[in-house]
């Protein structure tokens, strides 16, 4: 999956000449992503640059004037930033790129000018549109693109199809934003709204790529009357990659979902074991389970899906390991097959996968459905309809609920395996049998009582000593993992995070320059991977209100670091200038250094992170497949081993929390 033309398609031989293959696989040769870009001429840097100055004093007269307006403030900003981010980071790649830059600042003054006087009718344009919205990560803002049709006469609830795009190592937010002026995308059903999600850039709607594309949904829910029951995701190539991460674990929440070639698993799309030199570790394997579609095809229960796949695509590799997966599942693959067809829609099949997706559109799902089938492997998917898991027996090996509503028994009947809380919950509105509470509830066996019903319902278990009980409420208060705080270390980055700079004098000089060098690339990268300006403090300015929003990411050690001194005795490392002892292992703090997630002790609903950001790096960038965690709950890095484009220096131990965050 490497670069794709703008409507999404790329020609055969370029995905030939450039797959995923020996060349790309010497970490020692990594090519930079995004690639250096083209020089632009001074004339056109100087004019950018005073567009870009012209239009930033006209926003921050806008932030101080009109508060009420400031949510739309986004739509805005995005033009600027696209901008800011493509001259700064010499990320212009093509020499049209540059009228295109023009062009949106252009847009962004007269949508100023706009909003100055009270208006902002992109909200009611129809076709093309592009907006921002500001992340809850990093603050940041970031692009989408719709297509948007007519409103009906009658006002009713549209459908929205959600539009993954395609692997693009050259697609900056100019490209993007450019694009969605332009082009309307591949597909563009009669009345539905199509939302076009940039997702980071190039990550494959993972970790800050996947918050984002509901996020972007948010937006577009803010704005337009959408029907939550016909809304459709689908994707090409990396795009595909996405739509099968969403199609399994997100199941329930769509009318269909139209996978496009892509990948659906790692190790067998990588080929992985085939070079001893690539082969993972024990928790690298164990965490392919957080994405790997594959793992999770159970799930496809919920959703009318329909893959695509070109007859000789490399990438129909995805739709037939998910055929694999799926008919252990007892569930059969709806697979369109494009004849002699490379990496692109073959014009008969595309219009085969359009009717499915129609049809199936049109039906909606149903939001309360009598069965849930559910497969998971951490807290971080929780939830399938109204099943919300609470508590696992073990992150990372399977875990199982079957569930039924017995309309004529009128009871909720559910099997188990590897769930140790879980809830069964209905929103306002739809309390199963017609509004009347279960008579009971039958879990792996045992009779429950059922709570009485309201507007809403829910039902709380908990399994001790083996045997179900009854409970008031979900168990937030003890020291347990849950959803959204169960890790591994790459889980901080999917919520609002602040990186906490050191300002102190070090254990010694080793440590002090490993956590500089790393808190750095850490900043640097999140720029180019994620697209956004990662938060950065020093440990003395950082207030309660920072310790309450965000997960904090502490870097250097306990005597450089006053915030990491304030709680180190309530982690579960120890850490002075002579030794790291942690998972009952000790090592010479000389050069050593802990990394790890934890619950912060200075606020348990949130992390706190010692000493890392995003785990995948430079080698990663290559595939979008090897974008998964590389590290789990805790490691001890090797400063002696040099730092590498695949890891941070030698791990000298690795493993993962118990599931009440003990160490194991």
């Amino acid at each position: 999956m490497k670069n794709l033309l703008p409507s999404g398609l790329v020609l055969a031989t370029a995905l030939a000449s450039l797959a995923d293959g020996p060349a790309d696989n010497v970490a020692e040769k990594v090519r930079p992503i995004p690639p250096p870009g083209i020089a632009v001429p001074e004339k056109d840097r100087a004019d950018l640059q005073a567009g870009l100055d012209a239009l930033g004093r006209e926003i921050e007269a806008l932030r101080a004037a009109s508060p009420k307006r400031s949510e739309l403030l986004p739509d805005v900003e995005i033009l600027h930033k696209a901008v800011r981010y493509a001259l700064e980071g010499g990320e212009f790649f093509k020499t049209n790129e540059i009228r295109s830059a023009k062009d949106l600042l252009a847009l962004g003054m007269e949508r100023a000018a706009q909003l100055r006087a009270g208006a902002a009718p992109w909200l009611t344009s129809t076709g093309l549109v592009v907006r921002g919205y500001r992340s809850r990560i990093d603050g940041s803002v970031q692009p989408c693109g719709l297509v948007v049709p007519p409103a009906p006469a009658d006002g009713a609830p549209r459908r929205l199809d959600v539009w993954f795009h395609g692997r693009g190592e050259t697609l900056s937010e100019v490209s993007f934003l450019a694009g969605r002026l332009k082009d309307p995308g591949q597909f563009t059903p009669p009345g539905a709204i199509v939302l076009h999600v940039y997702n980071r850039y190039c990550n494959a709607a993972r970790f800050a790529g996947e918050t984002d594309v509901f996020e972007a949904m948010d937006l577009v829910k803010r704005t337009y009357a959408v029907d939550p029951n016909r809304i459709v995701v689908r994707g090409f190539s990396m795009g595909g990659a996405s739509c099968w991460g969403f199609a399994t674990h997100h199941a329930w929440m769509w009318a269909a979902a139209a996978p496009g070639a892509g990948f659906s698993e790692t190790a067998d799309f990588l080929k992985v074991f085939q070079d001893e030199t690539l082969r993972p570790s024990p928790w690298e394997q164990a965490l392919w389970r957080l994405y790997d579609a594959t793992e999770h095809a159970a799930n496809v229960f919920h959703v009318p899906l329909v893959a695509y796949s070109g007859e000789i695509d490399r990438q129909k590799q995805a739709a037939d390991m998910m055929e694999k997966a799926m008919a252990a599942e007892g569930l059969v693959l709806n697979h369109i097959i494009g004849p002699a067809t490379a990496h692109k829609y073959e014009p008969g099949a595309k219009a085969k996968v359009e009717a499915f997706v129609d049809a199936a559109a049109a039906k909606g799902r149903d939001p309360m459905p009598p069965k849930v089938r559910f497969t998971t492997f951490t807290l971080r998917y929780n939830r399938m309809a109204w099943v919300v898991v609470d508590a696992l027996e073990r992150h990372w090996e399977r875990a199982r609920v079957d569930a039924e509503l017995d309309a004529q028994e009128q009871t909720i009947r559910a099997t188990t395996k590897g769930v140790t809380a879980l809830s069964f919950v209905f929103d306002q509105g739809r309390v199963p049998f017609g509004g009347k509470a279960p008579v009971a509830i039958i879990l792996d066996g045992r009779i429950l009582a059922a709570p009485r019903a309201g507007a809403a319902y829910a039902a709380h278990f908990r399994k001790t000593d083996g045997e179900w009980e009854s409970v008031a409420a979900v168990d937030t208060a003890s020291p347990a993992k849950r959803h959204g705080l169960q890790g591994p270390v790459d889980d901080a980055f999917m919520d609002s995070f602040l990186f906490v700079r050191p300002t102190g004098p070090a254990l010694n000089t080793n440590v002090a320059a490993w956590a500089t060098s790393e808190m750095n690339r850490a900043v640097r990268e999140w720029r180019r991977q994620y697209r956004g300006d990662a938060r950065v403090k020093d440990d003395t300015a950082v207030t309660d209100a920072d310790i309450a929003e965000h997960h904090l990411v502490l870097w250097g050690d306990p005597r450089s670091n006053a915030l990491l001194a304030r709680m180190v005795d309530r982690l579960p490392v120890r850490w002075d200038a002579t030794a790291v002892a942690l998972g009952g292992r000790t090592w010479p703090a000389a050069h050593h250094v802990p990394v790890l997630i934890f619950p912060n002790p200075l606020n348990p609903k949130r992390y706190v992170v010692l000493n890392s950001g995003f785990t995948w790096r430079e080698y990663d960038y290559l595939n979008n497949a090897r974008q998964t965690p590389k590290l789990p709950d805790w490691a001890v890095v090797d400063l002696r081993s040099p730092v590498t484009s695949r890891a941070p220096g030698a791990i000298a131990a690795a493993g993962f929390f118990g599931e009440r965050w003990e160490v194991k």
